[in-house]
């Protein structure tokens, strides 16, 4: 399992370095939003920060740990892996802690630990395994339902525990599966549901059927080579099913919560005073993020002299909400070195996903590159007021170790493997 020799300890540094600013750069940030009092006490582990440190010195010790291992072993062992980590989520439905009303922790001692986060990891290895296998064709139908299985697993048991934005995560997969071969239709449906969904929502299932109709008659018409009659009514029948279904949905499936979250982001509620109340239980935090942003200007306040980050007007700031603490003390220029660097540091995963003479190394860092990219996207966007609110941290950057740690397990597998590709030079 293994290996002593050196020559296996030749790693692509500008994925480490890129990893380490990020980590290094976010904790000042985690220090910034999270410290009180005139005097800082830096390895005080009764706070954020303080726990933070010690989160990322335990984090070099399970790089070399992940480092030292073959690279074989995540391939071979793929399997095992994610069968451990389904169960370890599983597990949470009879030993879970409840926080927040999600039930997605495990209480050990005085720390909590989050498997959904480690579940990314083993996800993304067996969908790798299960792709590269020989038997295995993307394009046909009866390889799709399986891999799809194997994504929806953690999903729906990340979801049962009422944690909706790590199981949203999971759509990233799409984008693996759609660089391995998976038929373009499946773009085509996502898109369309989408659409049919937000639609439904905003002008209401009976204006979005007839919508929908009217679009496909046209299409049809439109046409040189007209598909069979029964396929345009398959798909209109379909459309009006999403339609009214999305609005049920809505209605009887979703929290409250969530629903004044949706509400809000497509302006459905008429009624100014519930609007105002649904903004000051809902959007405080939203609202007190885009103040510390924009209070930022184009070079910031400086490191712990942003008044609104101090004065903890942002509840939770060094949490999901950790971006505002660079928009304010950093400005316009941290925040942009901020995300080039995500940026940055995604493209050369992508790139040496391409290099890699494996198929499963390709997949696998294809799945590493798409799950950053949500969690960034998605962060970012909901910090800046983009898109609705929804719980999922910045990679590297927020406070936590579970975070920490399943996104450095994520990554530094994936150099591991890469290094297997350097080594044979």
């Amino acid at each position: 399992m293994f290996r002593q020799t050196d020559r296996h300890f030749k790693f692509d540094w500008i994925t480490i370095i890129l990893f380490l600013i990020l980590v290094g750069f976010g904790w000042m940030n985690i220090l910034s939003a999270s410290h009180i009092g005139p005097t800082i006490d830096y390895f005080d582990i009764s706070q954020p920060y303080g726990k933070q440190l010690m989160f990322i010195g335990l984090t070099v010790l399970l790089i070399i740990f992940i480092l030292s291992i073959d690279a074989k072993f995540y391939e071979r062992f793929s399997s095992l892996i994610f069968i451990f980590s389904m169960l370890s989520l599983a597990g949470l439905f009879l030993f879970g802690k409840n926080v927040n009303g999600a039930t997605s922790w495990y209480g050990i001692g005085g720390m909590t630990l989050q498997p959904s986060e480690f579940a990314k990891a083993a996800t993304a290895l067996a969908v790798a395994k299960y792709i590269s296998d020989l038997n295995t064709d993307i394009k046909t139908f009866k390889d799709q339902i399986r891999v799809f299985i194997i994504i929806i697993i953690p999903a729906v048991l990340i979801l049962l525990q009422n944690d909706a934005g790590s199981t949203l995560v999971y759509g990233s997969f799409f984008f693996v599966l759609y660089r391995e071969g998976l038929p373009k239709i499946y773009l085509v449906l996502a898109l369309t549901i989408v659409s049919i969904s937000v639609l439904a929502l905003k002008f209401g299932p009976i204006i979005t059927s007839i919508i929908a109709v009217v679009f496909i008659i046209t299409n049809y018409f439109l046409k040189k080579k007209k598909p069979v009659i029964l396929q345009p009514i398959l798909t209109t029948i379909a459309c009006i099913i999403i339609a009214f279904g999305i609005k049920f949905f809505y209605q009887n499936v979703l929290q409250p919560h969530q629903q004044d979250r949706i509400s809000l982001w497509l302006r459905l509620e008429k009624d100014p005073q519930k609007i105002a109340q649904m903004r000051r239980d809902i959007l405080y935090n939203l609202y007190e993020s885009e103040k510390a942003i924009s209070s930022g200007g184009f070079a910031g306040k400086g490191f712990l002299e942003g008044t609104r980050t101090t004065g903890k007007f942002v509840p939770e700031q060094h949490t999901d909400y950790i971006f505002s603490t660079v928009g304010e003390e950093w400005g316009f220029l941290g925040s942009i070195f901020v995300i080039i660097v995500f940026i940055l540091l995604m493209l050369r995963v992508l790139r040496l996903a391409e290099l890699q003479k494996s198929q499963f190394s390709r997949v696998y860092g294809y799945a590493v590159a798409s799950i950053l990219f949500f969690h960034f996207m998605i962060n970012i966007g909901m910090v800046m007021g983009l898109i609705p609110t929804i719980g999922i941290p910045l990679p590297f950057f927020s406070y936590g170790g579970s975070g920490l740690w399943g996104f450095t397990i994520l990554l530094f597998i994936f150099i591991k493997l890469d290094s297997n590709r350097i080594n044979e030079w």
